[in-house]
């Protein structure tokens, strides 16, 4: 009879993890596509004449900003739990650089 349960057990399992796994491919193939969307529209921005130089380039990194965090919470499966401790250093890093260049822009400038 524990048989029996032990196999209904890993039934319900694999049905559960087949389940997950889909909706995990389903977000993959999601963000895949929003990023070749976003790809597109900053070339179509960078091509198009009409767009002032100075909306392009904030534009265009903002695109590359998004495109990082699909990568990382969707490729990169930061999603999921368990990820805290990398987590923590790459933003601890993410932060630092960004501190990095904000202060190395600060002094140029003045």
């Amino acid at each position: 009879m524990a048989k029996g349960h032990n196999s209904a057990t890993q039934n319900i399992d694999l049905i559960y993890r087949r389940k997950k796994n889909a909706e995990e491919m389903k977000h993959q193939v999601v963000s895949f596509a929003m990023m070749i969307f976003f790809t597109i529209v900053a070339f179509v921005a960078v091509g198009y004449e009409g767009i002032g130089e100075w909306f392009k380039v904030p534009f265009i990194l903002l695109l590359a900003v998004v495109q990082v965090i699909f990568q990382l919470y969707y490729f990169m499966h930061m999603s999921h739990k368990g990820h805290e401790a990398p987590k923590f250093f790459l933003f601890s890093g993410v932060f630092v650089a960004v501190l990095t260049v904000l202060a190395l822009v600060t002094i140029s400038w003045w």
